[in-house]
Order: structure tokens, then C-alpha cells, then sequence
């Protein structure tokens, strides 16, 4: 081994605002919390995911490849039905894209992620 996995950062416009909503998407709580640069997870010494101020913020497009992805979330869930309906009130949008199994959506700053079930 290397080294040890400390975050995932994800660029965006308002990290404030997109770690609020991965907070309650995810269960997790701020580490760390600065203008450009906010951090969530589940304590102090565990992996964060990070989101970092960038300017000018372009934002990924799905699908695509002028603007790709770059990276994307994960999060599994039991019930996809239920889990849709909970993070569209969060303020994702629903891409129309998945299977049985998973479905992609929008977070507010359009990084695209998804709920996965199985």
C-alpha cells in the first residue's frame, strides 16, 4: 500500500450548498467547512467527500462527452422507488436513465450520481 484514500473532492460552483445536499442524501456530517471548501463524512479520521469552489464552474452533461461526467456517487438503497421520491425533494433531478437496478440522476450542481439497488 501507498498510501491511504483521504477524499473524494468533486469541483462545483457552491460547496456550501452540494454538501448540504449529500449530507442528507448520505447520513454524513461536516468536517470541514470553509468558503471554498466544505468536506463531509462520517468522522474526522474516515474518508470525505469533498467539494471544492471552482470559477468558472462548468457542469457535467448526461450523457455526454463535451462536458463528461468526470466521476460519479454511488449510493445504494432498499427501495429505488422511495429513494427516487426522497432525493427529488432534496433538489436532484431525474436523468430518465437506469434499469431495474439503478437510476441516474442530477445533484443540484448536475453532477450526476446514482441510486442503485440489489
Amino acid at each position: 500500500m501507498i498510501g491511504t484514500w483521504q477524499a473524494m473532492v468533486i469541483d462545483c460552483e457552491d460547496p456550501d450548498a452540494l454538501a448540504g445536499f449529500y449530507e442528507q442524501l448520505l447520513g454524513m456530517v461536516r468536517i470541514d467547512n470553509e468558503p471554498d471548501w466544505v468536506s463531509i463524512g462520517d468522522a474526522p479520521d474516515h474518508p470525505a467527500l469533498a467539494f471544492q469552489a471552482v470559477s468558472p464552474y462548468v457542469a457535467p452533461q448526461w450523457p455526454g462527452h463535451v462536458h463528461p461526467q468526470q466521476a460519479h456517487i454511488d449510493v445504494k438503497v432498499a427501495d429505488l422507488d422511495l429513494a427516487e421520491e426522497q432525493v427529488l425533494h432534496l433538489g436532484a433531478r431525474a436523468t430518465g436513465e437506469g434499469t431495474k437496478t439503478f437510476r441516474v440522476y442530477l445533484d443540484p450542481q448536475d453532477h450526476p450520481f446514482c441510486l442503485v439497488s440489489w
